[in-house]
């Protein structure tokens, strides 16, 4: 059979596992995902020797470093997938949640059911756990998922997927509930984009190039993100100290990821007696800064700035800098190169910080904390399935909620439209 056919197949299955998935209780739910968790610590040697076929076969293709770091299942993974798995077993479930009820003058009770959304399809680059955090919140959100891992991962996938099946075997619910697609070809991409009769969403997470494949070839709603060109800025009057510790974690404590500072703006009234300091530790830790005239005159060593750094991603060791006249500045740059994906502000000043939540339009604002807070177990979401910084339907990191829709329902003592 070809690619396409076993795709199709595929995903006719996830269709008719969503109705057992979506009426499935809590309990059964969370029994498989706890099941997983135990699973995963049980069989963490033969999952590691599968992740270490797949970062072999990546360097010898010349994987850059940040990238192997996304690929890599050590321990702290797979403590965190199983943490992770806990956490959303132990969430509320949403699923049947009545979000709203009114009764209409002719004694109709209208309300709004919480429902699952039916089959979700993933494509996804480089990160294994991220099937583990797909398939745990679109089970207990009660959807079918479809599982598309990046070709470079796809040993530590199918051991992950093998797991899986024994969680649900366990509960009696069927493999196709989850499935990992199990070959490399980019075929199996475009056929999985193509099943609009049986896939109700497309999430891709990854690189700008694959989103961007994904929104022009699909015929499914897509929700995505771009790129994460997330931005600090440091107010006039604030804390520098904190200012120090918050924009070096944002940057330093894991660079590749999408939620890392890109570019860092300094209210030109602190930029003296705070960039000096802060150059000198970006530069300690291996940081290239790439800034403004003030910037560069500010601290020796820093790469003139062109163009082409303000909307980068960079995804490494490299921050963009610039000097602002006023926190306006900071905002209208933000609005110019941002991504909607992540923005924070350090400053002392209460209503400054008001006026910088409501004006930065991103899916995440924070005051004094850092960025890399954008992230749904940090947000206590127990998981994510992404971050979307398109608005329909969901803005932000998915969890659970963000999963499932809502309908009507509508209860009468037989009312008769007049």
């Amino acid at each position: 059979m070809s690619i396409a056919s076993d795709i199709a197949e595929m995903a006719r299955n996830a269709r008719r596992a969503s109705a057992a998935v979506a009426a499935c209780d809590s309990d059964r739910k969370n029994g498989v995902l706890l099941t997983l968790a135990d699973l995963i610590a049980q069989e963490s040697a033969a999952l590691r020797q599968a992740n270490d076929r797949d970062l072999s076969e990546a360097r010898a293709a010349g994987m850059a470093g940040a990238m192997l770091e996304r690929l890599t299942i050590g321990e702290k993974t797979i403590a965190a997938m199983t943490a992770g798995l806990r956490e959303v077993a132990a969430l509320p479930d949403p699923v049947g949640a009545v979000t709203r009820s009114w009764r209409r003058p002719n004694g109709l009770e209208v309300s709004r059911l919480r429902i699952p959304l039916g089959v979700i399809g993933m494509v996804y680059e480089s990160r294994p756990n991220v099937t583990i955090d797909a398939a745990a919140l679109c089970l207990k959100a009660g959807n079918a998922v479809l599982l598309r891992g990046g070709s470079e991962a796809l040993n530590s996938n199918r051991e992950l997927a093998r797991l899986v099946h024994r969680a649900l075997a366990a509960s009696g619910l069927p493999e196709a509930a989850v499935q990992v697609v199990p070959v490399r070809e980019r075929e199996a991409v475009q056929a999985l984009l193509a099943q609009e009769e049986y896939i109700d969403l497309i999430i891709p997470r990854g690189g700008e190039a694959l989103i961007r494949f994904v929104v022009a070839n699909s015929r499914i709603p897509v929700l995505k993100h771009y790129k994460g060109v997330c931005h600090v800025y440091v107010d006039e009057g604030a804390d520098l100290a904190m200012a120090e510790a918050l924009c070096f974690n944002s940057k330093v404590q894991r660079p590749g990821v999408c939620n890392a500072m890109e570019t860092m703006l300094v209210h030109r009234e602190a930029a003296a007696a705070f960039l000096p300091a802060m150059g000198r530790r970006f530069r300690e830790a291996g940081v290239a800064l790439r800034g403004c005239p003030d910037t560069c005159r500010l601290v020796p060593g820093s790469e003139p700035a062109t163009d082409a750094d303000w909307p980068a991603e960079y995804l490494d060791l490299v921050l963009a800098v610039r000097v602002v006249e006023s926190m306006d500045q900071a905002i209208d740059h933000i609005a110019a190169y941002g991504s909607r994906h992540t923005e924070a502000i350090v400053t002392r000043d209460y209503g400054r910080a008001r006026h910088f939540l409501r004006a930065v339009d991103a899916s995440v604002v924070l005051v004094n904390a850092s960025t890399r807070f954008n992230d749904g177990n940090q947000l206590g979401l127990g998981a994510e399935i992404g971050i979307s910084t398109s608005k329909l339907h969901a803005f932000g990191p998915m969890g659970l909620e963000e999963l499932t829709t809502t309908k009507f329902i509508v209860c009468g003592d037989g009312q008769i439209r007049q």
